[in-house]
């Protein structure tokens, strides 16, 4: 798909792999809005790519809908989709004080990633198939996964359920969406420089990024929507799960 002149919609697009994206849309002559709870960043963040912010909580129905309405306004139906918007909380089964891992943890972070995401799936092809639009493709979506998805770690059990959910909706909303043109495609990061890495003390970056087989190091957002680009350029992706991780397999800690 050409991006120039297109209508693009980025969630968690304020910050990181989502940010990343943005700019790269933007650069590409996409119309791109960004939703983002954080309201600060992601108005500086929308007019530094000369597009649109609104606050949108994804994994809310009537959040979602008041934001793809105001996208539409502004820019027309949106034609891409990605969905990098999530949450990461770190909590074991059972804790070492012998609690079990708080159920409202677990729930949120299933409602945010994986439910968050599909909200957004089914709101933005509803309006692409409304739209009538004519052509080989009508719309591309591209979600974010992880590789905890298959490699969960010690204190990821919300985080990897999360994420393998995302990649299970994968193909099967690939298979529901191909009558209606539209693309399915999720990328699996790997350990990338995101502001929750940024954090930590460059010794800990650099061992985390040495875990890494080739390139040894973290990875970058701007590599993140390289992936992006490549999948909404390319008709024939459809239905799969990319990973981006530089070949690592995560250890158990």
């Amino acid at each position: 798909m050409n991006l120039n002149g297109i209508g693009a919609i980025v969630t968690g697009g304020a910050s990181g792999l989502g940010n990343a994206t943005a700019k790269m849309l933007a650069a590409q002559g996409a119309k791109v809005t960004i939703f983002d709870l954080n309201e600060e960043i992601g108005v500086a963040a929308a007019q530094d790519i000369g597009g649109l912010f609104v606050k949108v909580n994804v994994a809310d129905e009537a959040s979602a809908i008041a934001g793809f309405d105001a996208a539409e306004a502004a820019h027309g139906v949106a034609r891409v989709l990605v969905n990098c918007a999530g949450v990461a909380p770190a909590a074991r089964v059972v804790a070492k004080d012998g609690s079990p891992h708080s159920l409202d943890v677990y729930r949120k972070t299933i409602e945010v990633n994986l439910i968050g995401t599909f909200n957004m799936i089914s709101k933005f092809a509803a309006r692409v198939v409304a739209a009538g639009l004519e052509g080989e493709e009508a719309g591309v979506i591209v979600n974010t996964a992880s590789v905890a998805a298959y490699d969960g770690q010690i204190g990821q059990a919300a985080y990897a359920s999360s994420k393998g959910g995302v990649v299970g909706l994968t193909l099967t909303a690939a298979r529901d969406l191909a009558q209606h043109r539209i693309r399915v495609v999720t990328i699996a990061p790997g350990i990338f420089l995101t502001p929750m890495l940024m954090g930590l003390p460059q010794a800990a970056q650099d061992s985390l990024g040495q875990q890494v087989p080739h390139p040894s190091r973290l990875g970058k957002p701007e590599e993140y929507a390289q992936m992006v680009g490549a999948i909404v350029a390319n008709p024939m992706l459809n239905g799969e799960v990319i990973r981006l991780d530089g070949a690592i397999r995560m250890a158990p800690r």
